[in-house]
């Protein structure tokens, strides 16, 4: 039987691509790499770049492309039959990569690389590649007596397949859950397009009423609009409660004990290494030096953000109770009488911007922006497969007209989708004897859909996650390394991953880009000056609380990974309410799971570096600064920045590429700025 995933030489031929092919080509290519590995250390005398890590990254790569399409349709079209496949290959794909990180000789030949006469004539990322590897097989526990390694084996399989039953189990809790409404009435304080979108759900599913769900599109305007102070109970308590032993489906897809069982087993594998708990094993491959520091970073914030946060949250109360007579606000409260708040401030609401931000002229006005920066086109292909009718496919390409990269652009929420917005890997940039790899990029996110026959219309807040997605796929996409392994976002440390997609987010709020991005879905007029002044006044609303809430977030994952004790367990919600008590200043109800659904760090790459977003910031902020200070569409200061930071991907040191490009190392100051929190 021909099988798609090995037969792929350009873009993935998705419609092609079936469940029963999966386990057979992961089988096949994973038996052909661990031949050919073993055939190139035996007929390798003096192990070099060409012979030896070349045809390795080469390997690589192969099997990367044939497993990226398979990963990517687990999140985007979920199905049994689809995800018992997925399932089938992880262990094997653990197994792998551990057994390559504990093969003896393969470190010895690299060490023979590092050690010989070439090293020094190898290329700064030929290099880069060599060390990060040696680095990889300490942290692979190629150091240790055999028993420990069979051990740090198990634990890799393990926590594979552990994470991996955490985020199912989110997925299923989220899409178990509906609430259809049939009184008119219930509806009262939301938006046209909520409700018409919750019609739109309802009649997908032949139910005459209204129907909502748990994905955010749907959960986000009844938690900030709705008057029904049940209906926001309801759906609040369903939600903050997914995949626990709490709430409407309480035990069914519960994640508590997989929690436990992550947390352990990692400790347990960064003590085998000889760390003394995971958060010291995190940063062994990070910008931040050690856990202190980290430590250091997030409270100095806290302090400068908590006298903020508390009065951001006392205004929002002394509100309610004055214009609302509400007293003593609940968790679903919050949102909305803050919306209230927002709007009586600075009379301008999301619902009220989204008109101007219809789809089409925001992709426009986005490819616009990097047009001024890096002199870059974009352009849609049409005729290209995909996995669903609505995604989208677009080149970038230079001046000259040479390729640059490609991305695949999925929008809306929908059934079977992992929630949330991210950008992932399809094809990485390679060159090879058979000429250059265009990398390709999958860009997805989780907005409301179009509505009949209207274009889809978002919010301010989902035009700046656009923004902050394309800026993850401009660094994958825009790199001028020639070896993926280094290319991209490949090899660059996870607290500096960010930096390109929350610099993007910037141009969201700067009027000569505003002009392009926003454009009436009638009238086509930019976004009238009334409106930007109110938007850029309200621009800092509750950030001091909104600052505090990731503090907690980040806080809450980095001491538990650091404090871990095997003999008193994770203390998950003990150290939650630790952390609350020292940097939140909105106390969750008892029933509250947040952690339950923190897939970030059960089931992302985020453990004991969510304070990665924070640490990024600084950078960010820092960098849009330089833009500041001469002007937003720059091109001199545009071209420095693609050149030291989106080109050179993972082969130097970040430290290194934000002083080309800045001229200095970074500082805070930047972000305290554009957060409001300046002194």
């Amino acid at each position: 039987m021909s099988n798609p995933l090995l037969e792929m030489t350009g873009l993935p031929p998705f419609s092609a691509i079936q469940p029963e092919h999966v386990e057979s080509a992961i089988d096949a290519l994973l038996k052909e790499n661990r031949d050919r590995v073993t055939a190139l250390l035996a007929t390798t005398e003096h192990c070099s770049w060409e012979n030896l890590v070349e045809p390795l990254e080469y390997l690589e790569d192969r099997l990367n492309r044939a497993w990226s399409p398979v990963s990517h349709m687990n999140s985007v079209v979920n199905s049994d039959a689809l995800r018992n496949a997925y399932n089938a290959c992880l262990t094997k794909l653990s197994d792998y990569a551990t057994e390559m990180g504990q093969n003896r000789d393969l470190f010895e030949a690299f060490q023979q690389v590092a050690d010989g006469e070439e090293y020094p004539q190898l290329s700064g990322p030929q290099q880069k590649i060599v060390d990060n590897a040696l680095r990889d097989f300490r942290l692979s526990g190629i150091d240790l007596p055999e028993a420990q390694q069979q051990r740090y084996k198990e634990i890799m399989q393990e926590l594979s397949r552990l994470t991996n039953k955490f985020s199912e189990n989110l997925l299923d809790a989220t899409n178990a859950w509906k609430r259809e409404v049939s009184d008119e009435s219930e509806l009262a304080g939301l938006p046209e397009s909520a409700v018409q979108m919750a019609k739109q759900n309802a009649e997908a599913e032949a139910f005459e009423g209204w129907l909502f769900n748990l994905q955010f599109p749907s959960y986000f305007p009844i938690i900030t609009y709705a008057d029904n102070r049940d209906l926001r109970r309801e759906l609040y308590t369903a939600y903050v409660t997914r995949a626990s032993d709490e709430g409407p489906h309480a035990g069914q897809w519960d994640n508590s004990e997989l929690m436990e069982q992550i947390l352990a087993l990692r400790h347990e594998a960064a003590q085998l290494l000889g760390f003394a708990n995971y958060a010291e094993r995190s940063l062994a491959t990070k910008m931040a030096t050690n856990p202190e520091q980290v430590l250091q970073f997030l409270n100095d914030l806290a302090e400068r953000s908590l006298p903020m946060a508390r009065h951001d949250l006392d205004e929002v109360r002394i509100f309610a109770r004055n214009q609302h007579g509400m007293e003593g606000l609940e968790a679903w409260d919050i949102p909305y009488y803050s919306e209230k708040l927002r709007q009586h401030k600075y009379a301008v609401s999301q619902e009220e911007l989204k008109p101007y931000f219809p789809e089409d002229r925001v992709l426009k006005g986005m490819f616009f922006v990097i047009e001024r920066l890096y002199g870059l086109s974009v352009e849609e292909q049409h005729d290209i497969e995909t996995w669903h009718k609505d995604v989208r496919f677009f080149d970038i390409r230079s001046e000259q007209g040479e390729l640059r990269g490609q991305f695949y652009l999925d929008l809306y929420a929908r059934t079977n989708k992992r929630g949330g917005a991210w950008m992932d890997e399809c094809i990485s940039r390679h060159l090879t004897a058979d000429g250059l790899q265009t990398p390709v990029a999958y860009l997805t996110c989780n907005f409301t859909a179009p509505i009949g026959d209207k274009p889809a219309l978002f919010t301010h807040d989902e035009v700046q996650t656009l923004f902050h997605e394309f800026g993850h796929g401009l660094h994958h996409m825009l790199t001028r390394i020639d070896h993926p392994s280094v290319s991209g976002i490949s090899g660059v440390p996870w607290d500096v991953v960010e930096l390109p997609s929350q610099f993007m987010e910037n141009w969201c709020w700067e009027r000569d880009a505003l002009n392009e991005i926003s454009g009436h879905v009638e009238s086509g007029e930019a976004l009238p000056d009334d409106l930007y002044e109110k938007m850029i006044a309200a621009r800092n609303f509750q950030s001091a609380m909104q600052m505090v809430r990731q503090l907690e977030f980040s806080l809450f994952d980095f001491r538990m990974h650091m404090e871990f004790d095997p003999e008193r367990g994770g203390r998950i919600y003990e150290l939650l309410n630790e952390v609350r008590e020292e940097v939140s200043v909105i106390e969750p109800p008892s029933f509250n799971r947040f952690p339950h659904s923190f897939s970030h760090i059960f089931s992302g790459g985020y453990a004991a570096g969510y304070y990665s977003y924070k640490w990024a910031e600084v950078l960010s902020a820092d960098a849009f600064s330089a833009f500041e200070e001469s002007h937003i569409f720059d091109r001199e200061t545009g071209l420095r920045f693609l050149s030291a930071i989106l080109e050179q991907g993972g082969s130097r040191e970040p430290m290194e590429l934000f002083v080309e490009f800045r001229g200095r190392e970074p500082t805070i100051d930047a972000l305290l700025r554009h957060s409001g929190l300046a002194a």
